[in-house]
């Protein structure tokens, strides 16, 4: 005799219960969901294609940051040969290489040595015993650019969310470009100009032994750069600022920045964790009366003088800062530098009234088909047609309660994977049910048709599931987002179906005929 066992009624009343709370808060608009309680505040989230936003693909400039890794090695090889006393003329550093020429050719086997010590890292030619060109080694190079482009996603992360976009996508594509999809951004201007800056800010102690006609020809002692400041002169030239090398802090020491006001103006505070807190104290201490040059982006942006020692490891960014840009830079420094340039490729900006167009269009689509298969199901097979209906209403909840708890992007492929899911939920219905009217021709009773029939159907669904579910999955691992959208709407529709087709009717089906008890089925 068909039975439904305990554990099936309160898997399927979980299930109910899930699929209702879960689903009702999407039923209702965000502004009067905030005044109802006891239900979920969380909706499902809507993609850029749906509710507008902002498209942008982002080139990461690796090779920026492979020429400044090899200015980097440039230094330490020069400690090296001062250190090793190997005497060097004509020292030079290009976008690929380093070349000097070496006067004490007896010191060939101790710069050799040196090199070595780095090989994984450099490949190097000695011509001669004296000119010597030094680059890095490929596997270095790919090195550096893929940390690059992985550091990239997570300060472009970290900005975005600092910005306020809820659910962006950000993902990698290609070897050195950056996807970023901001759905409800329909103005990026000021997003731009964040990830457009680098952010990377260090101090530096100020050299003032040079005279103005050294920092404009360049001739500058070692150990010293030169960088432009916000200033201009009284000739409105741009008011050029040397600073030393040694003794500098960088911006990795921050752990956190944000805008305030000093005087009436607004200036960036400033904290350093405990390491550049204890460089900070020293620095200033043993600097006293000296100016201190806030870099960012090499462009002096402050010259402080420091008038006592700051110990506390805080300080402020003075400037002609407006609010909204002691805002932004504190954002900046909060999210960290990136490490390499970013230039904007492609933009594409689809605004709210598109989205609200493919809403609606995917909304009629839905009910549409929803209605054609409830009205066919009830023409078709009667009572337990309209069993079927039921399910699939259930089926509807549960799907948009996972989608909602998951946290997951309905898109418009998204939208094409549920209808599609509302065509495919009564298959299995239609199986079972066909199934059923193959055994009532063998004239056996009510009950033990209903237990034939869905013992005979579950094999032919498990089958046309799992080879539906295995694609989706694929599609879902191989494809990019849209594809992703609709392979997922596909695959929890799917996993729905066969436990509203199997489980949900069958209970349906089981109190009906214990009720009524009919003498024989028609269907």
């Amino acid at each position: 005799m068909v039975q439904f066992k305990k554990w099936q009624v309160l898997l399927v009343t979980i299930f109910s219960f899930f699929a209702i709370f879960f689903s009702l808060p999407n039923f209702f608009s965000k502004s009067n969901l905030e005044n109802i309680p006891f239900i979920p505040k969380d909706q499902i989230i809507l993609g850029l294609d749906l509710q507008g936003g902002s498209y942008l693909l982002i080139e990461v400039d690796t090779q920026s940051l492979v020429i400044e890794r090899l200015d980097s090695y440039s230094d330490d090889l020069r400690k090296s040969l001062k250190k090793n006393k190997i005497f060097y003329s004509d020292f030079n550093v290009d976008e690929k290489n380093i070349t000097l020429t070496i006067k004490n050719k007896e010191k060939k086997n101790e710069l050799i040595k040196i090199l070595n010590n780095k090989t994984q890292d450099i490949t190097y030619e000695l011509n001669k015993d004296k000119f010597l060109n030094v680059s890095f080694s490929m596997q270095k190079i790919k090195e550096i650019e893929d940390s690059a482009v992985k550091q990239s996603i997570e300060v472009v992360r970290r900005r975005v969310d600092e910005f306020g976009t809820k659910e962006p996508t950000i993902q990698r594509q290609g070897l050195n470009r950056i996807l970023l999809e901001l759905p409800g951004v329909t103005e990026p201007e000021r997003l731009k100009k964040l990830l457009g800056q680098t952010a990377k800010l260090s101090l530096h102690i100020v050299d003032d032994d040079l005279s103005s006609y050294d920092l404009k020809s360049g001739k500058n002692k070692p150990g010293i750069i030169i960088y432009e400041s916000d200033e201009t002169d009284l000739s409105g030239e741009t008011v050029l600022i040397a600073v030393k090398k040694r003794n500098s802090i960088s911006g990795d020491l921050l752990v956190n920045a944000f805008p305030t006001l000093d005087r009436g103006s607004a200036v960036v505070s400033f904290e350093f964790n405990n390491k550049g807190g204890r460089k900070f104290a020293r620095i200033t201490t043993n600097n006293i009366g000296k100016k201190l040059a806030i870099i960012l982006d090499k462009k002096v942006i402050s010259s402080p003088n420091i008038r006592e020692p700051i110990t506390g490891g805080q300080g402020i960014i003075t400037g002609n800062f407006t609010f909204q840009d002691a805002t932004d830079l504190s954002t900046l420094l909060r999210a960290g530098a990136l490490p390499a340039p970013l230039t904007i490729l492609e933009e594409r900006t689809v605004g709210p009234s598109l989205g609200a167009d493919s809403i609606e269009s995917g909304k009629f689509a839905s009910i549409l088909g929803f209605l054609l298969i409830i009205i066919l199901m009830y023409l078709c097979y009667g009572i337990f047609g309209l069993f079927a209906n039921l399910a699939l209403i259930f089926n509807l909840l549960i799907l948009l309660a996972i989608l909602t708890s998951i946290g997951a992007t309905l898109t418009l492929p998204g939208i094409a994977g549920i209808v599609l899911t509302i065509g495919m939920a009564v298959d299995a219905n239609v199986l079972i049910f066909e199934r059923i009217k193959e055994e009532i021709k063998h004239g056996f009773s009510p009950i033990a048709t209903i237990d034939t029939g869905y013992k005979e159907a579950f094999k032919t669904i498990l089958d046309a599931n799992i080879t539906t579910l295995i694609a989706a999955i694929m599609l879902f691992g191989l494809g990019s987002g849209p594809v992703k959208g609709f392979a997922v709407t596909l695959s929890i529709g799917i996993l729905t179906s066969m436990f509203t087709a199997i489980m949900f009717t069958r209970i349906l089906i089981i109190i009906w005929l214990k009720k009524t008890n009919p003498e024989r089925i028609n269907l």
